[in-house]
């Protein structure tokens, strides 16, 4: 029988769910513990009753793992932005490991011929990209700026965030600050964090035009803490740079200059980035007489390292403006063999008009929801390789499935890409070729 909401109970912790909870079992029904990790047993309070299982959260661990450490974010548990603060870093990888190769089973009838190393480098520090909520609640004495409350959507009042860039986590309080200062700090919903390798950008969305003493308090701030302030009052193309220069940042990725916009989507973890990129690169074992069709490639971030290996390459993505990126980019870096083209990835007649020559190479980065489309409609019983990058483990198992079943390929590779330590999120890496 099923407890009351809000009972407190006794639990054993058997293993993690995907989402980092603890799972245990309570008089034969499943329990869903958020803050406890396999092997510990806790005292726990029910906080909702659902008809196939109950959610709860840790009130006391009265039993241990040797993998629990205490977490370093005086926020966690109540803000959304990390969910596994409290396990080692050896526990996370290995979580997200076996979640990856579980789904892949579970849904493809799949086992990588190899499992690869993760990829994973700095847990603090690393996230170049965020969306910052900001919040005036009168009860709290103003201004609350961070990432979402956990499971609530308030904005959850930080003072620090260690993953965050170190050059943007330390300045909350400023930030907070500054806002307050502003002459409609209740009109501001939000700042957008984009991170470069020399520059840092904030993107400030206000519903009220910009008074000439906020620009003024905006640059001073902008002077002192090093940083580029971005306009935002209407859409993103709404967004100026209020110093007058250029709208782009740039990073480098094997050592070449990718600029982008602020609001350019790039990848959140600079090093992780890196090495991923350098995995796919050896995973497609390119050589000087290759084609390679790079699919949703956003900005260039896979296609330019591979243009510089390959003799050919086309870069496809269904947003006109990161393709109009991807072309700034390739003639940045005197880059002449990538023809670059807007196309909608998720539109079956329009993927029936893009053509594999014989014998390309693939490599597929798309979306949470994964190029179902793509490999449903595309002939590729000539590629003889397809690098497969995922943010949606779920999605890539069942795309995997497809690549098996209808386009006869084996799944000789796969891994995971920490991109997000001390969360639930699993990215990774797969290699299908020719049995």
């Amino acid at each position: 029988m099923s407890r009351p909401a809000h009972a407190t109970v006794a639990l054993a912790i058997d293993n993690l769910s995907h989402e980092g909870r603890g799972v245990a079992r309570d008089a034969g029904k499943t329990v869903f513990v958020h803050g406890a990790l396999p092997g510990e047993r806790v005292t726990a309070r029910i906080t909702r009753r659902r008809g196939r299982y109950d959610e709860a959260e840790t009130v006391a661990v009265d039993v241990a793992s040797a993998a629990r450490v205490t977490p370093r974010c005086p926020h966690f548990g109540v803000c959304g932005g990390c969910s596994l603060q409290h396990a080692t870093r050896e526990l996370q990888l290995a979580h997200k490991q076996s979640v990856l190769l579980e789904l892949l089973q579970h849904h493809a009838g799949l086992r990588p011929a190899r499992v690869l190393a993760p990829i994973a480098d700095a847990a603090w520090g690393y996230r170049r990209k965020a969306r910052l909520g900001v919040k005036w609640v009168a009860k709290k004495g103003g201004i609350v700026l961070g990432f979402r409350e956990r499971a609530k959507p308030y904005v959850a009042d930080c003072r620090q965030c260690d993953v965050l860039d170190a050059r943007v986590g330390a300045l909350l309080p400023a930030l907070r600050e500054l806002i307050t200062g502003l002459s409609a700090p209740t009109r501001i919903p939000q700042i957008e964090v984009a991170v470069g390798d020399q520059e840092v950008g904030l993107v400030l969305r206000h519903l009220t035009p910009l008074t000439d003493a906020d620009r003024v308090r905006l640059h001073g701030f902008g002077v002192t803490h090093d940083i580029r302030w971005f306009s935002q009052i209407g859409g993103y193309d709404s967004v100026v740079a209020l110093d007058g220069r250029t709208q782009l940042l740039e990073y480098r990725i094997d050592d070449l200059r990718i600029a982008f916009a602020p609001t350019d989507f790039t990848q959140v973890n600079a090093a992780v980035n890196q090495r991923m990129v350098e995995q796919a690169l050896e995973l497609l074992a390119l050589t000087p007489t290759d084609t390679v069709l790079d699919l949703y490639c956003g900005i260039g971030n896979f296609t330019l390292p591979i243009a510089r290996r390959a003799a050919r390459v086309r870069g496809f993505e269904g947003a006109s403006s990161a393709v109009e990126r991807a072309r700034h980019n390739a003639h940045l870096n005197s880059i002449a063999n990538i023809e670059f083209a807007t196309l909608d990835l998720d539109d079956t007649r329009a993927v029936a008009t893009l053509e594999v020559p014989p014998d390309a190479k693939l490599l597929l980065d798309p979306p949470r929801a994964g190029a179902e489309v793509v490999l449903a409609t595309l002939d590729l019983r000539d590629c003889p390789c397809l690098v497969y990058v995922s943010c949606n483990p779920v999605t890539l198992a069942r795309d995997s499935a497809i690549l098996r079943a209808r386009h006869g390929f084996e799944l000789s590779a796969a891994g995971i890409l920490d991109m997000f330590p001390h969360t639930a999120h699993v990215e990774s890496m797969a290699c299908f070729t020719r049995a």
